[in-house]
């Protein structure tokens, strides 16, 4: 079988090495498409694919129609909206994505972003500690989880709301439980965003739930752009001079409210929640260990497009 590694932005030289290993082993050969600047360049080398690896390249219906041979498409990491799982269930395409992978990387960099947020991006000026401070994480997956963790590691108050977790979980982990979310909004002096987006999620976190928050609070989206209504967050911003806002994707209108708002808000120059070596390489082999174990014994553990 062929499997296309097509990444307009690479993985490291590690797992591309890594991944190839992982296809000859299984008897499957790797073809390389990186850095490719016109989309017909994909098109044209996903015709003779068997599988597909991506990372946030975009696999449309069009991508879809171009790759009559094609059987499986992993998104490197956890977010597979850059999928079209429609076109590829009505050809009968399998769709998986590699969850925990880039948990950690996304993890620390949340954390990282509270911290700066904190100390006012480390200008000059008095900032403040996160011990003592609640923190409240919005959908408890694998990498609001170990937000929380690292969160209590710092002598914070966690608090985390989704519904799809059990109670037990939570106590288990030592985790307060926000029964809406409302109520965790309203608690929360630093909130950790990593809801996907979905129909129901866009645009649902805006003024009144921003609002709402404690004085001096922060929210950090690692999650996705999509979820934010920006009209709201922009004038939560506006009347209340004591909110943060700390984004790893950049809003539509970043630049004017960075403008607006200064060392309020922040947004990091590019998507850099999996940019670490360890995510990348571990991203990258999860997904070719899955489409080996695919076409050998037909495990599909991992299928997001189940009907």
């Amino acid at each position: 079988m062929k499997i296309l590694l097509a990444t307009e932005k690479p993985f490291a030289a590690e797992a591309v090495e890594g991944i190839r290993g992982i296809a000859a082993e299984a008897g499957h050969e790797v073809a390389l498409l990186e850095k490719y600047a016109d989309r017909q360049q994909l098109l044209e080398a996903v015709a003779s694919a068997d599988a597909l690896i991506v990372r946030s390249d975009k696999v449309t219906a069009e991508v879809v129609a171009a790759a009559p041979k094609l059987k499986i498409v992993v998104r490197a990491g956890a977010g597979y909206d850059n999928v079209d799982l429609g076109a590829c269930t009505e050809r009968g395409i399998v769709v998986m994505n590699t969850p925990g992978q880039n948990s950690n990387a996304v993890a620390e960099l949340a954390l990282g972003m509270m911290i700066s947020m904190a100390r006012g991006q480390f200008t000059p000026g008095t900032g403040s500690e996160l011990k003592g401070k609640t923190l409240g994480i919005h959908a408890y997956g694998n990498v609001g989880r170990l937000v929380g963790l690292l969160g209590k590691a710092l002598g914070m108050r966690v608090v985390a709301h989704d519904p799809w977790v059990a109670k037990e979980v939570f106590a288990a982990d030592g985790v307060g439980v926000a029964e809406s979310v409302g109520e965790l909004y309203r608690v929360s002096d630093y909130l950790s965003l990593h809801i996907p987006a979905t129909a129901e999620t866009r645009g649902s976190i805006g003024h009144e739930l921003l609002t709402s928050m404690p004085k001096g609070a922060t929210l950090i989206n690692t999650a996705r752009k999509e979820v934010i209504d920006e009209e709201g967050l922009t004038r939560a911003l506006d009347e209340r001079a004591d909110l943060k806002y700390a984004t790893d994707i950049a809003a539509d209108c970043q630049a004017a409210l960075c403008e607006r708002f200064g060392k309020r808000v922040f947004a990091t120059a590019k998507k850099m929640g999996a940019e670490t070596a360890e995510a990348n390489v571990n991203a990258g082999l999860a997904a070719a260990r899955q489409i080996s174990e695919y076409f050998l014994d037909g495990n599909t553990k991992f299928q997001v497009n189940k009907g």
